[in-house]
């Protein structure tokens, strides 16, 4: 669909309707960049990246997202957003490193990609992935997050003075500003790796980089990150994101979108991008009442928060090169805030139906576990189990 009707009639002439859609956009990329940054920085580095390769993968997914939004955008005349996969990149915290190493890991992201554009070609790959109970699904999720928003408990009776303030941010505004809770524990995260390494940060360091890495495939890889990425960022993202779209007053152009995700995340994969996908949580932010009062004129928040994230590419070395220099337990603790928001809301869906609430604990506690059985992580893992106890649990 290339345009949405308009259900009202602001004046044409207004500033606002200019400058309402550039600065929800320009918005969108802050939050949806300082909310996650430290989850992909980390789940990059779990499954084998240097320093310079994770720096290089979060440039590549800003990249990506910029262009795809550009795209769409420009050719449907919709604000669509585009997000990396945070739910996918706690998903590679717990996995760590696969048979095979990084450029394993680099492929599995080509297969997700792939997948994904399959996703939009195939209507079948579609329905399996609808065909995974949303329980277990949410409960895999869960059971991943989980250990990640246990580490602000555990680092803050470590390290009480430096977690401390991260904490106390994170919850004075979730009282008073909720949308910028996480961006500012981020911030003042950030603030206390500063003060704590000094000159340990090198100015060099700072500048982007860009690091190339020739994809292999691994059975291990295929089945422990690509398969449980792709279903993580479907279950959610795509389909969220679809179902904001909606409730926004927009029918998403599935298959273009499938393709453009898709196309983003295999070419990113070699620069150490793990997956591009519709955004959920942003999405309502651009698309939006704060981007205009009219839907029909709401379209560039997407090309300002496709600008956004180009220019937040350029700092990706400086944000980096102090997230290296952080002290055990800081930058953990401030993405196990992060994520915080994300499992609760898996937590209530796992556990909404009384009838598929022992498999999804069982998913949810083996996901949770962190084994690797035949080199494949706890994941995949979680959704045999969580099916197989569906199998045998009686429903009624």
């Amino acid at each position: 669909m290339r345009n949405v009707p308009s259900t009202e009639h602001p004046d044409p002439t207004s500033s606002t309707h200019l400058a309402a859609p550039v600065t929800a956009g320009a918005v969108a990329a802050v939050v949806g960049f300082s909310s996650a940054f430290v989850v992909v920085l980390a789940g990059l580095r779990a499954v084998g990246a240097t320093a310079d390769q994770a720096a290089s993968g979060l440039a590549a997914l800003c990249l990506a997202q910029a262009l795809g939004m550009l795209w769409l955008a420009l050719r449907h005349r919709m604000p669509l957003a585009l997000a990396w996969s945070t739910p996918g990149a706690a998903l590679l915290v717990t996995t760590g490193p696969v048979d095979g190493g990084w450029p394993a890991a680099g492929g599995a992201f080509v297969v997700t990609g792939l997948l994904v554009v399959l996703t939009g070609l195939v209507p079948r790959l579609g329905d399996l992935v609808a065909a995974i109970p949303v329980p277990l699904a949410r409960a895999m999720l869960a059971g991943v997050l989980l250990p990640l928003c246990l580490e602000p408990v555990t680092a803050l009776v470590d390290a009480p003075l430096r977690i401390a303030p991260i904490v106390v941010t994170w919850l004075v505004l979730l009282r008073l500003a909720p949308r910028w809770a996480v961006p500012a524990s981020l911030v003042v995260a950030l603030g206390v790796v500063i003060v704590a390494a000094g000159d340990r940060i090198a100015v060099g360091e700072l500048t982007p980089s860009v690091a190339l890495t020739t994809p292999s495939w691994s059975v291990p890889a295929l089945v422990g990150i690509a398969l449980p990425l792709y279903v993580v960022t479907m279950a959610s993202q795509n389909v969220p994101g679809v179902a904001v779209m909606r409730g926004l007053g927009y029918r998403v152009p599935w298959r273009e979108s499938m393709g453009v995700t898709g196309i983003g995340t295999v070419l990113s994969a070699p620069f150490g991008g793990h997956a591009v996908n519709l955004a959920a949580i942003t999405a309502a932010l651009v698309a939006g009442p704060d981007a205009g009062p009219d839907r029909a004129r709401r379209w560039p928040a997407a090309l300002s928060a496709a600008a956004a994230y180009a220019v937040l590419a350029l700092g990706v070395g400086a944000v980096t090169a102090v997230v290296a220099a952080a002290p055990e337990g800081v930058v953990q603790s401030a993405a196990g805030l992060a994520l915080m928001g994300t499992l609760a809301a898996s937590l209530g869906e796992a556990l909404r139906d009384d009838h598929e609430r022992v498999p999804a604990v069982v998913c949810l506690v083996v996901a949770a576990s962190g084994i690797s059985v035949l080199g494949v992580g706890s994941a995949f893992w979680a959704l045999v189990a969580g099916l197989a106890v569906r199998l045998v649990h009686p429903r009624t």
